[in-house]
């Protein structure tokens, strides 16, 4: 599909306020990431509660909001505002374990025809929408050393964007074979392939210049972001058709809605924590 000058010009311009907005708020400071993001995520938030009333889901807005809200700063590192390390503040994630018991009271509580998918929908909402974020936090701060570093982030957020590049031209110029029509119209296996492949030849590349992690921990995160990012984005693309909408909101024009940007990422990030954790830690 061939765009139209003013659809290129739309694109270009909001995507470069996207990446100026986001590459300002991860190296401004701990401050403007955390605030970055949290917005992200409510905005992330509001479109998945959207996409469910398309689909004639009455999720529980408001306290999926507030839990949505408590997810997001269990997860915020308390010791840098206040300069201390306390067991008990890391340990503040683990009360997240009674969210989904508190959606099931507002469950039996509510007038819903449906509780139960109304609980699923809303509680899925927090899984894909905020946490993602949240843990991002994760691979900023070193709670032992009180200290903000976002270049690790950054590296994998640069890695994602080349998988989805190279994928889009890949597909673009050698791309024959359909991947998975019926969810991704668009997307081929020579496109993917090629995507994968420059991803994993720069994850090696940043390995010898990075040192946050050790080399096998780099070794899965070569194969792991690619694929996972290929699958986020494939994901996404399957709620938005079975929600029959293009786009999962306006936020960015030309682009599409926050979800629709971040989709890689919500699928990459988790995992990425996990790996971290158990490699370097």
């Amino acid at each position: 599909m061939t765009l139209s000058f003013k659809t290129l010009i739309t694109r270009t311009l909001s995507g470069i306020v996207f990446v100026v907005l986001l590459i300002g708020s991860l190296f401004w400071n701990y401050y403007s990431f955390s605030i970055f993001f949290f917005l992200i995520a409510f905005l992330g938030l509001k479109e998945f509660y959207n996409l469910a009333d398309k689909l004639n889901v009455k999720t529980f807005k408001i306290t999926g909001f507030f839990c949505g809200v408590l997810t997001y700063l269990a997860f915020i590192n308390i010791s840098f505002f206040f300069k201390i390390n306390s067991e008990y503040i890391n340990k503040l994630p683990l009360f997240l374990l009674f969210i989904p018991f508190l959606i099931f009271v507002v469950a039996i509580l509510s007038k819903h025809q449906n509780p139960l998918e109304s609980t699923l929908y809303t509680l899925m909402g927090i899984l894909y929408s905020v946490l993602p974020f949240a843990i991002m936090h994760k691979l900023v701060f070193d709670s032992n050393q009180l200290q903000y570093n976002p270049n690790f982030l950054f590296i994998i957020i640069l890695l994602i964007w080349s998988n989805d590049t190279f994928a889009y031209l890949g597909g673009t110029f050698i791309g024959k074979h359909k991947m998975i029509e019926r969810v991704s119209p668009g997307k081929t296996w020579e496109g993917t392939l090629f995507g994968i492949f420059i991803t994993i030849a720069l994850c090696f590349y940043f390995h010898k210049n990075i040192q946050a992690t050790t080399s096998l921990s780099w070794i899965f995160l070569s194969f792991l972001i690619p694929i996972l990012a290929t699958v986020g984005d494939l994901v996404e693309s399957m709620i938005k058709r079975i929600a029959n909408v293009k786009d999962t909101g306006n936020i960015m024009p030309g682009h599409g809605g926050i979800l629709d940007r971040f989709d890689s990422i919500l699928f990459v990030v988790p995992f990425i924590v996990i790996i971290i954790k158990i490699f370097v830690q």
